[in-house]
């Protein structure tokens, strides 16, 4: 699969914003859905869990959607299948975050240039924590 074209210098500036929600965050310690979150966490970024089978994870509140979330949102850093994704760009365009981020293995051209199409930065079918680490 394919990812997209930022450079790193760009992907280095994404890191520098701190409000991160993540959609479809785990409370499952093993899956990447829940680690990820905990290393940025960890790293000092404020995450924001978005599952709506939880009322806490990490000792966050969870909320049961994006638009739920009432403080300004960085990035959304997403844990769905690309089929599932189109809803959760819908859902983050009314809240304007500054990038969506879709994990490694996702990746929806129709939902990502939606979301560029709203001015919304789109960084597909990359792991925030590799990239940090490479990165950092």
């Amino acid at each position: 699969m394919e990812k997209d074209s930022h450079t790193d210098e760009q992907i280095r500036k994404f890191y520098s914003l701190k409000n991160i929600v993540v959609v479809g965050m785990s409370k499952h310690p093993e899956k990447a859905a829940h680690f990820v979150p905990r290393y940025l966490s960890d790293r000092g970024y404020n995450i924001v869990p978005v599952n709506p089978t939880a009322d806490e994870i990490l000792g966050k509140k969870c909320y049961c959607k994006i638009t739920d979330v009432n403080e300004s949102i960085d990035i959304v850093d997403v844990f769905r299948p690309s089929g599932q994704v189109m809803p959760v760009v819908e859902d983050s365009i009314k809240k304007k975050p500054k990038v969506i981020w879709l994990q490694e293995g996702i990746h929806n051209q129709v939902a990502e240039e939606l979301a560029r199409n709203a001015g919304i930065e789109v960084v597909f079918n990359r792991c925030m924590l590799a990239e940090h680490e490479r990165l950092f």
